[in-house]
């Protein structure tokens, strides 16, 4: 066989193997994430274009940043179809070996607390940045999240915390897959350590939007499992009787974020502004009603006055790059955090509960495909996903409505940033190979 027929035999081959594989994409769950996506994108691009003049200052040049976002969805998909060409059975064999080395990512971001050097202009821990460095990793607004990277005239950073979301669903679906490994109260550390362990990590860096999205998907991967409800109500009994000495543990800073949930009440800022010790409970510093819009409740304010004034024009919000607050600036974190108050500012009600509606297809699509595997991992994987995507939604949604306090959980495959992407676009890879990988199941005999 010549070596251009070999060429040739082993092309058609692999794309036939290819063909084979991504034939089952399920169309619902593709369409509803290339429509979240289409929406990202359209309004990253709407918060970047020129503003007028502001009271608040010419405010950060946002307008790279769709463009940027483009880059990071054609990588993301990448991503899908890998994580949709490979079984995701041999994903779960090796899953160990992946949480391992997301823990070992985790451990580095925190290697500058303790020790801070530069090997050769490639690797660079320091207490700013080294633009020397091809890696490097250096604290921005005074928190250890990212791993940045520098090819040339290209840079770009990795958030681990993202990864570890992913990573952690697949490990503890792999080790739930045994029922031993749930249905006592003692085999229930195993599954715990999987998860404190790098939520003491992320806490380190801080980021507390991650931490508060891994437990509630550890409690629902436990429940699906078949762990005794009456288990998982006692430690969550004991994580609410342990809560005050963390309160008291907290920075003032992360106090600030809790209470400034409180403080939208104007009864509670009365309190407490008038007893100092009222103020020592939630803040730990003294409060002046008067400092509420430009400090404690700097995003908040803004966040949910930006959601109020989509209520005009019969609840379909101002238009497509319209409304005081895009206009203007005073929005802050707009293609990131607090992108679904740009949403409901231009959208309204409407376009609000068409995203929502979106967001909850791609729930049920998930469902769907966990109900119909019989493979516990699949299962327990489409299942962990699924309440990761519903977290993350709710949190921010609720985050910036005031209803929760600001974590820092993006809106996903909506929000701007690429670690964030590429995991979503990983995690609906995953959902769509359980669904086509699932084991057949013998008809019963008539």
């Amino acid at each position: 066989m010549s070596t251009f027929t070999e060429v040739l035999w082993y092309s058609s081959h692999m794309l036939g193997f290819l063909k084979g594989r991504l034939i089952s994409v399920r169309l619902a769950l593709l369409l509803t994430t290339l429509l979240l996506l289409a929406g990202g994108i359209a309004t990253i691009y709407a918060v970047g274009h020129p503003a007028e003049p502001s009271p608040a200052g010419p405010g950060e040049d946002l307008s790279i940043y769709w463009k940027k976002q483009v880059v990071f969805a054609i990588v993301g998909f990448a991503g899908f179809l890998a994580a949709n060409v490979v079984n995701y059975r041999r994903l779960g064999a090796v899953s160990v070996w992946l949480y391992c080395g997301v823990l070992g990512l985790l451990v580095l971001l925190l290697a500058p607390r303790f020790v801070q050097f530069n090997l050769a202009g490639l690797i660079a821990l320091s207490a700013a940045d080294d633009p020397g460095a091809i890696l490097s990793i250096y604290p921005i607004n005074s928190t250890f999240r990212w791993i940045n990277l520098s090819l040339g005239p290209h840079s770009f950073s990795i958030q681990p915390s993202e990864l570890c979301k992913l990573a952690h669903i697949l490990a503890l679906a792999w080790y739930l897959r045994y029922r031993s490994n749930y249905r006592s109260f003692k085999a229930l550390v195993g599954p715990f350590l999987l998860t404190l362990l790098p939520m003491a990590l992320i806490l380190l860096e801080p980021d507390l939007g991650t931490v508060i999205l891994m437990m509630p998907v550890l409690f629902t991967m436990l429940f699906v499992a078949g762990a005794k409800a009456r288990h998982l109500a006692l430690i969550a009994l004991m994580a609410a009787l342990v809560s005050p000495l963390l309160w008291m543990k907290m920075k003032p800073y992360q106090r600030t974020r809790i209470s400034s949930v409180l403080l939208q009440s104007s009864w509670v800022r009365h309190q407490a502004e008038n007893r100092p010790w009222v103020a020592n409970i939630l803040l730990g510093e003294k409060f002046k009603s008067s400092q509420w819009t430009n400090h404690w409740g700097y995003h908040l304010w803004r966040s949910t006055r930006a959601v109020a004034s989509g209520g005009e024009n019969g609840g379909w919000g101002h238009g497509f790059r319209k409304g005081p607050f895009i206009k203007y600036r005073f929005l802050p974190e707009r293609h990131n955090d607090f992108i679904f108050a740009v949403i409901a500012q231009q959208w309204g009600f409407w376009g609000s509960l068409i995203l929502l509606g979106l967001y909850t297809l791609l729930a049920a699509c998930g469902l769907e495909i966990a109900v119909g595997n019989t493979d516990p991992f699949g299962r327990l994987l489409a299942v962990g996903i699924v309440a990761m995507f519903v977290v993350e939604v709710l949190v921010n949604i609720s985050m910036t409505m005031g209803i929760m306090p600001v974590t820092g959980l993006t809106l996903p495959f909506v929000s701007y940033g690429g670690s964030s992407l590429l995991t979503s676009f990983a995690a609906v890879g995953l959902l769509n190979n359980v669904g086509r990988c699932r084991p057949f199941s013998l008809a019963p005999k008539t």
